[in-house]
């Protein structure tokens, strides 16, 4: 029982650095086309992270806690040597300003771990493909309908009046508000599947289920690292790439909230820092794709695919750090 607390205490303060680290990807379309006060959009956004895991349903938290590891194959040893993993990997990428995912920490940490335990056979294919699709499709998905969206945009309203940036900057009010709940459904569920699978593991529950308090306390965690972090990255993900304009921030926004959104209630976890990063430059790109700042979006981009490899590996070695002094 002892380490059934240790993962819930571990993947609360996951979901805390989680809004923590991620935050910027809300905010940073919103406040640099200037369409809200920093300090009216993060607390939004707070709310709307809190509230977005009660609306939207538990198929991601599914997805990990029951679809991606066979329960009776594993012990509470496995997620405490992955979220101990994730953690330090969160806390190493912030403190080197490396705009690193979360989500791929977070599924590379438990794929890492499982196997050092049990072997591959202890992860479920149907499981570990829908993971894998989330993470890797919905970015691309975002980069390239972000661009054809905001061509589409630009296209309605190339006869209009400057004007219209009035409308593109109300819009982001709905549409960051939209955001905000689908990434805090789809985020906050990923660390209530991990708390379920611990509870199903050590034999609290017999079936997958989510209790209230599981809900409750995984929203109020990511929602109060929102309040507390983030402004570093805003910078990172917004300046970095080109000066963003009240009509690519509507279009990245709605881009982004309908496949977080989407992901969320097909049961994937996906990494908003990709698909908010990804959408913001396709939005860019429609307009010119010289005023995107490529060279940036590279490392950014290399830094997320080398997130789940070590992650593997890192989780790997903790596991058997802990086991061999357990």
């Amino acid at each position: 029982m002892v380490l059934v607390y240790f993962v819930v205490g571990f993947a609360l303060i996951f979901s805390f650095l989680n809004g923590f680290h991620d935050s910027g990807n809300i905010l940073t379309t919103v406040i640099f086309s200037r369409a809200m006060s920093p300090r009216t959009a993060l607390a939004m956004t707070i709310a709307a992270e809190f509230a977005g895991p009660f609306l939207f349903g538990v198929a991601v938290a599914k997805t990990i806690g029951e679809e991606l590891v066979l329960p009776q194959a594993i012990d509470n040893w496995v997620l405490v040597a992955a979220l101990t993993s994730v953690i330090f990997w969160i806390l190493f990428s912030r403190r080197f300003g490396i705009p690193s995912s979360s989500s791929h920490a977070l599924a590379g940490g438990l794929i890492g771990a499982i196997t050092a335990q049990a072997g591959f056979q202890a992860i479920q294919a149907a499981g570990l493909w829908k993971v894998i699709l989330a993470l890797f499709v919905a970015p691309v998905l975002g980069l390239l309908i972000g661009f054809l969206f905001t061509k589409l945009v630009f296209l309605l309203a190339k006869k209009s009046s400057m004007k219209i940036n009035n409308f593109f900057k109300k819009g982001q009010i709905v549409t960051a508000l939209g955001l905000a709940l689908s990434q805090g459904s789809n985020d906050a569920q990923k660390t209530m599947g991990v708390i379920i699978l611990s509870l199903v593991v050590a034999g609290k529950i017999s079936s997958f289920e989510v209790p209230t308090w599981v809900v409750t306390s995984s929203a109020l965690a990511i929602a109060s690292g929102t309040a507390f972090g983030g402004w570093r990255l805003i910078r990172t993900l917004g300046g970095k790439f080109f000066k963003i304009k009240p009509v690519h921030g509507f279009t990245a926004q709605i881009t982004s909230t309908a496949i977080i959104l989407s992901a969320a209630l097909w049961g994937g976890p996906v990494s908003t820092t990709q698909v908010v990063g990804l959408s913001v430059l396709g939005a860019g790109s429609a307009q010119r794709i010289k005023m995107v700042r490529w060279g940036e979006a590279r490392n950014i981009l290399l830094s997320w695919i080398l997130t789940l490899p070590i992650m593997v590996f890192l989780s790997w070695g903790t596991y058997y750090l802990f086991r061999l002094f357990s």
